[in-house]
């Protein structure tokens, strides 16, 4: 393994896995992938009804109910992304064995940088179980064979997220069929990672360029990422008020219609005697986009934190906030899952709310918000922890020198 000796953070880590595990891995996860998604994760029974709800049924009638944008949201979070992160890995790894690479490999990889990030099917397992914890009272739950194959997939897309972007290019440059990292440079000129595939070169006077290796953008630091941060952070702060006031799930029953918010659907899990699940929807739900917004607030007073230590810590809180960003999909995930487990005509169907959209846009916003924040500029800050702004740094967010390693995150 590999560390940054400035800030601690993983470089990178040495696999026991070759190639051709790899390759094997992603096959077996398509396959149970595929299962998960096709065969049903829960049969209800009430009163002579039944109902077997999958994943594609539960985003369908979600769409039919009008509800356009949590459906769409949910077809990419937890199906479309999760599926393409497996397929453009089995693809790359299986041009890289056999040392072909076609002229879209690095298109390709930048997908494949771009969509793991945005890859939620372990929030969905845990939002499954939550829904049918929420029906027990309702109807008889079984456990349906994509439940299991939904598990089994989970531990597979965690291993192969190992497998990122960048540990891809490093496995071609090994198989000697791309440019290595570094190839050619002059230290005594500008240089910087390219944030996609980890390629580090010199940069022009302009401070930016296209990466001559995958075509990305690279820059010493993230373009106008203070201003850019805050205003994404500002604009999760004001959609949290709906997101929260408003319903997120109408519930239509034969003795009436109820609505219910994030905090009132905490409420009655807990009077329900499950002060568990209450515990993981409160903190996915409430706590985890408030310590965001926080989080990254704390960050961006760079001027006001000085010193290595600080710097240090303040490198493991944007580590946590990065870590904690898509667990709050969870509360969307329930309601639409909630749509076609208690699909029963005439008896209970459960419909998505306002505060459903309100709450996507917040996870959204915030997840955009950490990606935007450049944790290079509390470093370039407090160069050699001395407690003296560089010029540069104060005035346009841009460093006085550029230090990237290799992994496009420099410190």
């Amino acid at each position: 393994m590999a560390t940054c000796v400035r800030c601690g953070y993983v470089l990178y880590r040495q696999s026991g896995l070759g190639l051709s595990q790899w390759s094997a891995l992603a096959v077996a996860a398509a396959i149970v992938f595929a299962i998960a998604n096709y065969f049903p994760v829960a049969v209800l029974r009430v009163q002579g009804l039944s109902v077997q709800a999958t994943l594609p049924e539960a985003i369908w009638l979600t769409w039919q109910q009008g509800h356009i944008l949590v459906a769409v949201a949910t077809a990419l979070f937890a199906f479309a992304f999760p599926l393409g992160q497996i397929l453009f890995l089995f693809w790359a790894l299986r041009a890289i064995v056999t040392r072909r690479l076609p002229a879209d490999f690095a298109y390709g990889m930048r997908m494949l940088d771009v969509i793991s990030v945005w890859s939620m099917f372990s929030v969905m397992l845990l939002a499954i179980l939550v829904a049918m914890v929420k029906l027990v009272d309702l109807a008889t739950v079984d456990f349906g064979v994509g439940l299991w194959a939904s598990v089994i997939s989970v531990f597979f897309l965690t291993a192969l997220s190992r497998v990122s972007a960048q540990r891809l290019w490093r496995y071609a440059e090994d198989a000697d069929i791309v440019e290595r990292s570094g190839a050619n440079l002059r230290l005594e000129q500008p240089y910087a990672a390219c944030e996609s595939c980890g390629f580090v070169q010199n940069l022009p006077a302009r401070q930016s360029c296209d990466c001559r290796r995958c075509g990305a953008s690279v820059h010493k630091r993230k373009p106008a990422s203070f201003s850019r941060t805050w205003a994404l952070c500002i604009a999760a702060a004001i959609a949290y008020i709906p997101a929260n006031a408003l319903p997120v799930m109408h519930i239509f029953g034969p003795t009436g219609q109820s609505s219910h918010t994030i905090l009132g659907g905490v409420v009655e899990f807990w009077r329900m005697g499950s002060w568990d699940l209450a515990i993981i929807v409160f903190v996915a739900s409430v706590a985890v986009p408030i310590t965001k917004l926080l989080a990254l607030a704390v960050l961006m007073l760079r001027a006001q934190w000085r010193g290595p230590v600080v710097q240090r810590q303040r490198t493991r809180l944007f580590e946590l906030v990065e870590f904690i960003g898509q667990w709050s999909m969870l509360d969307v995930f329930v309601v639409v899952l909630l749509t076609a487990m208690a699909n029963f005509p005439g008896f209970s169907q459960i419909r998505a709310g306002e505060g459903a959209v309100a709450f996507g846009a917040v996870v959204i916003l915030t997840i955009f918000a950490a990606m935007s924040y450049d944790p290079r500029l509390g470093w370039d800050a407090d160069p050699q922890g001395s407690g003296e702004p560089s010029p540069a740094s104060e005035t346009n967010n841009e460093p006085a020198t550029a230090l990237a390693d290799p992994a496009g995150r420099s410190a």
